[in-house]
């Protein structure tokens, strides 16, 4: 019980960058009684939050101000939304005493006031708030023009999109993995196999006794 309550206190100081929480990466950015200086976000309420994966946004600050991209990731909890091929600097990874390292590409989280969504039917940067229609659908509205910008389709992490999936030869339906194939009975499997493949066996076992 100590030990629990002494790892909760030694992670007080932990900050939510841009790695998944519990991560390796994360772990070392956040060892246990390592202590970073807290970054004061404005809270954004659950219900009014207007961006997420698959959106194209334009940067409205910074050097790729004007450019439009795909938002990748979303990181709520600094407010942060990333996008793909821009905003990008570079890291030196995997340098030792052996070797000079190597230099990759990545994108940098943008604060979600840097960024404006496009609206589909201009291609232009809109501001935009939560309505609803007349059938009650929450809808997310711009604005300027007043026409509704569509959620984007959901994808999981690997950048499948469930409703636009297409089963292959090679794939398992969920109809059949979930179809019931297995017959319960209660001869064992020699015997389970033996009746299969028509399988007789005259022989029978010599009586035992334990005395």
């Amino acid at each position: 019980m100590w030990l629990t309550a002494l790892l909760a206190m030694s992670h007080r100081g932990a900050r939510r960058g841009m790695s998944l929480p519990g991560s390796f990466r994360d772990r070392l950015r956040n060892p246990p009684g390592k202590r970073r200086k807290k970054i004061f976000v404005e809270p954004i309420a659950p219900e009014e939050w207007k961006f997420y994966e698959g959106d194209i946004v334009e940067i409205l600050k910074g050097k790729d101000k004007g450019k439009q991209g795909r938002v990748i990731d979303v990181i709520k909890e600094r407010n942060w939304v990333v996008v793909r091929g821009l905003n990008t600097h570079y890291r030196l990874l995997m340098k030792t005493d052996r070797s000079p390292g190597m230099f990759i590409q990545s994108e940098a989280p943008l604060l979600v006031n840097d960024v404006a969504l496009i609206e589909p039917a201009d291609r232009k940067a809109t501001p935009v708030e939560w309505r609803y229609t007349a059938e009650g659908e929450r809808v997310r509205v711009s604005t300027l023009t007043g026409r509704i910008i569509p959620l984007p389709p959901e994808q999981r992490k690997d950048g499948i999109i469930p409703s636009q999936w297409k089963a292959g030869p090679k794939d398992t339906l969920p109809e059949h993995a979930v179809e019931k194939t297995y017959k319960a009975s209660l001869l064992l499997f020699e015997e389970e196999l033996m009746q299969n493949m028509g399988i007789v066996e005259p022989r029978r076992p010599r009586k035992s006794y334990w005395y």
